[in-house]
């Protein structure tokens, strides 16, 4: 692999750890069965063992980042069964950067892949965020923020609840961002899914909705092994 390939397409490396720094929405959701165990895009290798009915569905738009400006939308269907603990898991996400994309699966394994984004932050504390592939939107979501905002560190929860897994070409990664900042409360006006792109989030019920306003994220170096290897 040369020195500027980075996955899929050749992109210059950046790797771990990544600082961040925007806004973004963070959706608690109770979904059916049949949309976590038949339609979340787990691998089927983690499939089998996905429990819990409470998804987290998170738009970011990153204003700065080590890859430069970039948004994403992502999905998490509760917990799975690694090698060494039960994580939660990325499932689904889609970026607007190529580089953010390729980075990301070579870092900590996150199965990011791109689309266009459109988004439109209204002053009546409305927000839209639509995505679509080839011209044709697939997910659009309509929020609304209120008042106050509070503070938030990702500290005050205790590190195995914020660490995240992946699978990815026969390897686990495992990696605990850190973050910081302020959050309000919000709701999840309306959704349009196609559910042969996106989990369907439009299929349960919202259990918490916040907008972050403002946050910094780390996202340090992975944690790498083979499925079944002693740990180090």
């Amino acid at each position: 692999m040369s020195a500027t390939d980075a996955g899929n397409g050749a992109f210059p490396r950046v790797p771990a750890p990544w600082r961040l720094h925007g806004q973004g929405y963070i959706l608690a959701l109770w979904l059916p069965r049949r949309v976590l165990d038949g339609a979340s895009f787990l691998p089927p290798e983690l499939g089998a063992s996905r429990r819990g009915n409470i998804a987290w569905a998170m738009f970011a738009d990153y204003a700065a980042a080590d890859v430069g400006p970039y948004r994403e939308l992502l999905f998490i269907p509760g917990s799975v069964r690694f090698s060494d603990a039960r994580r939660r898991s990325i499932s689904r996400i889609f970026v607007s950067s190529e580089a953010s994309a390729a980075n990301a699966r070579r870092n900590w394994g996150i199965p990011k892949e791109c689309c266009d984004f459109r988004v439109r932050y209204g002053a009546d504390r409305v927000d839209e965020v639509a995505l679509a592939r080839g011209g044709r939107e697939f997910v659009r979501l309509r929020l609304r923020h209120y008042r106050p905002r509070v503070p938030l560190n990702g500290a005050w929860m205790p590190a195995r609840l914020r660490t995240l897994g992946q699978l990815r070409e026969g390897r686990e990664y495992s990696y605990t961002p850190a973050a910081t900042g302020h959050v309000a409360p919000a709701r999840l006006l309306s959704a349009y899914i196609d559910p042969g792109c996106f989990p369907d989030i439009g299929a349960g019920r919202v259990v918490l909705a916040l907008k972050a306003t403002d946050f910094d994220l780390v996202f340090p170096a992975a944690r790498v092994r083979r499925p079944g290897a002693a740990r180090a």
